[in-house]
């Protein structure tokens, strides 16, 4: 290891109190999430003021049927979040310790389970509130980039889903057992920064490049478009990430040090990119079909 850079002195804890004996911590991971939430509802709020970015100039929501998708999207996020990590990650464990399930104050968290969550969410909302599916599902993808990044910082700043050994020089010294657990490293172990990866790739790039497609180029008056574009783009930037991220400890043996859950010869694929191999196929199709639509106008 040539170089690399010491792990900032933070803490996953913003601050707690004590109150009748029960103690209370706001933590950046949830703070993250709270923002990530509110950005993306102003966004919405911001698009559907515009009825001229929309097909036929008419703004897709009021007011306060945005306000009542907040409130489902929120829970889509828990309940699909805690639930796909439950599923996807730890069955095994919480299949032995089910009280455990509703606790999402421990951590774990699914992207993959959230996202499942909100699709469900999304459904339902609008058959109740006749609301045309692709038009909405266009404008949530242009809100989701600012929680994912806001989301992948405070996986960093907890110091939680390092990436693999590095002697790159911005590799980093996280604390606790990601220093120790490199084979064939003399002294502290420095680790790709993936999350700051996922950030920049499918946050910054991805939510920017989605923003100037609706507002500049007329994106929104073709529904779908924007939506197969976020899952595909998502998709991707996760999957090549995932060539850079330590795999989940539960997957890891001495046969598998890499964590692949499919095994191609001396390759493989981690959950998370054959998690991200659907939403790739997906988002493709439905861009194909979007821009093979007539455009609302």
């Amino acid at each position: 290891m040539l170089a690399a850079i010491p792990f900032p002195n933070l803490s996953p804890e913003i601050f707690s109190i004590s109150i009748g004996g029960f103690e209370f911590a706001l933590r950046w991971y949830a703070l993250a999430y709270i923002v990530g939430i509110l950005i993306g509802w102003r966004i919405v709020i911001h698009a559907c003021a515009r009825p001229a970015i929309w097909g036929r100039d008419t703004p897709l929501m009021t007011r306060e049927q945005i306000d009542d998708l907040l409130t489902w999207v929120i829970l889509g996020v828990i309940i699909g979040g805690r639930l796909g990590f439950v599923l996807f990650y730890q069955p095994g464990y919480y299949l032995q310790n089910p009280l455990e399930i509703p606790m999402i104050w421990q951590g774990g968290m699914a992207f993959h389970g959230g996202f499942l969550g909100v699709v469900a969410v999304i459904a339902w909302f609008c058959w109740k509130h006749k609301i045309p599916l692709w038009n909405l599902a266009d404008a949530l993808a242009i809100a989701t980039p600012p929680a994912i990044f806001l989301g992948r910082i405070a996986n960093f700043i907890n110091a939680e889903l390092w990436g693999r050994p590095t002697d790159l020089p911005w590799g980093v010294i996280f604390p606790g057992a990601a220093a120790q657990d490199c084979p064939d490293v003399v002294g502290l172990c420095a680790r790709h920064p993936s999350q700051l990866y996922e950030a920049l790739l499918e946050g910054a790039l991805l939510g920017g490049v989605l923003l100037y497609l609706a507002y500049r180029r007329g994106a929104l008056k073709k529904p779908g478009l924007l939506t197969g574009l976020f899952f595909a783009g998502y998709g991707a930037a996760r999957f090549f990430v995932e060539l850079f991220r330590q795999a989940d400890a539960q997957y890891i043996t001495m046969e598998n040090p890499f964590g692949y859950v499919v095994r191609l010869g001396e390759f493989g694929l981690s959950m998370g990119q054959l998690l991200s191999i659907p939403m790739i196929a997906v988002g493709v199709v439905l861009m194909l079909w979007a821009r093979g639509r007539k455009a609302d106008t």
